[in-house]
């Protein structure tokens, strides 16, 4: 862990103690390799094999609903804190928010927020740090991470439903980890935004083929791992629409129907307290009587610690339920911060 960083100034003959810490922005971020998924992917790794040691603090994030009920699903800020232990622990916590129509009405990001990385050993701050890009990545770094241990060894087909910022860094990081990758199968509610987000991955990737569905269903039922990246309340994925031997990384949560938990033949979940809250499609079916920790086969860091085995067989179907932990994001920003250090990139700001 790197401690705390402090200078000295001289004030009425007195030397005194002056914390500082480091201010990173988008752009520094970015500097240190922040925009690319081999960092993020080698901090979750580490990240989700303490989770699996039980090695780590995380209370249940609260979600701050100003319109509560009334609001829309997507449009909330939570807190997230956690401490991540391991060989160089670190504290921090993730404060982000969201609005669904700001891309619609306002033209800026959908999510922002801000990461603060502690020292545990003062608990001082070290670093405040722009949260978005970090958050975009560690979730596509997190199915990078279960498309390893979940998917078909040999798959060469992804479905990106709802093609948005987030799924722009799924992609990214899926053909960035997985060179097999021949077939991207897109779906979203505007043909337009699909047309634009194909065009855009062809110039980069022309070995890939990009192919746009008129219908959600179309799209699903030829990947072989799936990632919906929408802001729906309504599920509406159907396990009729899954081939044998599919994984779902299913990000976003409410898109997958309850056949989907019910009939697969593996449900795993992040983190099973964060996962069973919310009124999400899981916690309905827990609070219904369908479904309980014990028809669940694993946390994703039990399979990555290697506790239990991820897939056994082509023919599985597969399901991943992450809510989103704050250890991915404490640990990710922590990484970020020690390259920003060894390159010097930031800004050092005094704390008094």
């Amino acid at each position: 862990m790197m401690k705390t960083e402090t200078k000295f100034v001289t004030k009425t003959e007195e030397q005194i103690k002056v914390p500082t810490l480091l201010y990173l922005c988008k752009e520094d971020i970015k500097k240190v390799g922040g925009n690319r998924s081999d960092l993020y992917v080698e901090a979750l790794t580490d990240a989700l094999r303490l989770h699996g040691k039980k090695d780590f603090v995380q209370p249940l994030k609260p979600y701050l609903r100003a319109y509560g009920k009334e609001g829309h699903i997507a449009d909330r800020i939570i807190a997230m804190p956690a401490y991540v232990g391991g060989d160089d622990p670190v504290s921090g916590i993730k404060w982000i928010g969201s609005k669904h129509d700001n891309p619609t009405v306002r033209g800026i990001e959908r999510a922002s927020g801000l990461i603060i990385i502690n020292d545990p050993n003062t608990n001082f701050p070290i670093a405040v740090m722009e949260a978005s890009l970090i958050s975009s990545m560690r979730t596509a770094a997190v199915t990078v991470v279960a498309t390893k241990h979940l998917a078909k060894k040999a798959f060469k087909s992804v479905t990106i439903i709802g093609c948005g910022l987030i799924a722009t860094k799924q992609v990214q990081s899926l053909l960035e980890q997985f060179t097999q990758i021949k077939e991207v199968h897109l779906f979203d509610l505007c043909r337009q935004t699909a047309t634009s987000f194909a065009e855009g991955w062809k110039e980069q990737y022309p070995s890939v083929r990009f192919v746009i569905h008129e219908t959600a269903d179309s799209a699903v039922k030829q990947g072989e791992v799936i990632v919906p990246c929408t802001v729906t309340d309504k599920p509406y994925i159907e396990y009729s629409w899954l081939q044998k031997g599919a994984f779902v990384c299913n990000i976003s949560i409410m898109d997958v129907k309850k056949d989907v938990f019910l009939q697969a033949d593996k449900v795993i979940v992040d983190d099973w307290e964060q996962a069973n809250r919310e009124k999400k499609v899981l916690n309905q079916l827990v609070v219904e009587g369908e479904f309980s920790k014990e028809c669940l086969y694993a946390e994703l860091g039990e399979i990555v610690s290697g506790e239990k085995v991820g897939r056994e067989h082509d023919d599985e179907i597969i399901i991943l339920n992450p809510m989103g932990m704050a250890i991915e994001d404490v640990a990710s920003a922590y990484a970020v911060y020690k390259r920003a250090v060894e390159k010097q990139v930031g800004t050092a700001l005094n704390l008094y």
